[in-house]
């Protein structure tokens, strides 16, 4: 398969950093020290397509690397298959570790959206993922998901979204570092990282985020989970 380019990649850091065979390596314990009820944002998330989709769903999972998501999925929803989109090799060499024999319902696919099969799918989901994309370009992919969706069909998005107004900015970030210091994360990696996300761009308000997902199709978006600098919506085609 010949894979399209994107700008993204050279203006994104974060992109580039789940390329690098030292922090693939260590991925797996990183989300869950900063991000608030990992576990419990997995099984809302199932519980959320699950309302919808049905017991032999095709389930669209838009930044599949590391398999984290796809893992508790095909665990709660065994009569479900997937097809899991990430632009980063290695991360989805980690999910083929992951997921082992889940794989027999799971297609990888290397690539951005634009490199996803047309489905229709019965459902979608895109975790910890759009906050990498900027406006624009985090517009039309949710349009492509959109698209790729049968009439009705669940949509889960959760990423990086929170209030962009004087002080409270720098506040939320503060709560960010702080929960994944109290969780466990090296010092050095939670600075570095608030530091990325502070100089970055890609952080939207949420009224925003919610702006950009109904001008894609998402028109009934519905937050669920609120998380210091986190925010989940749920919609329908």
């Amino acid at each position: 398969m010949t894979l399209k380019t994107s700008t993204e990649d050279s203006i994104n850091p974060f992109l580039k950093s789940f390329q690098d065979p030292q922090a693939v390596a260590h991925y797996i314990d990183g989300p869950r020290r900063y991000v608030p009820g990992l576990a419990d944002l997995h099984r809302m998330t199932g519980l959320l397509l699950a309302e919808e989709a049905p017991e032999d769903a095709r389930i669209l999972v838009l930044g599949a690397g590391g398999g984290l998501e796809l893992k508790a999925l095909s665990d709660a929803h065994p009569g479900w298959h997937f097809v899991g989109v990430d632009p980063a090799g290695p991360m989805l060499d980690l999910a083929r570790d992951v997921l082992g024999p889940a794989m027999a319902r799971i297609e990888l696919v290397q690539g951005y959206i634009d490199d996803a099969p047309e489905g229709p799918f019965d459902g979608a989901v895109c975790l910890l993922t759009l906050h990498f994309l900027s406006p624009g370009e985090r517009r039309r992919t949710a349009g492509e998901i959109h698209r790729r969706l049968k009439p009705g069909a669940p949509f889960v998005a959760v990423h990086c979204s929170f209030p962009q107004g004087a002080g409270e900015r720098s506040a939320w970030l503060s709560r960010y570092a702080a929960f994944a210091l109290a969780s466990g994360a090296d010092p050095e990696q939670v600075s570095a990282a608030r530091s990325a996300i502070e100089a970055s761009e890609m952080a939207l308000d949420p009224g925003h985020d919610e702006d950009l997902l109904r001008d894609a199709g998402f028109a009934d978006a519905s937050l669920f989970y609120a998380a210091f600098t986190l925010r989940g919506w749920t919609a329908h085609a």
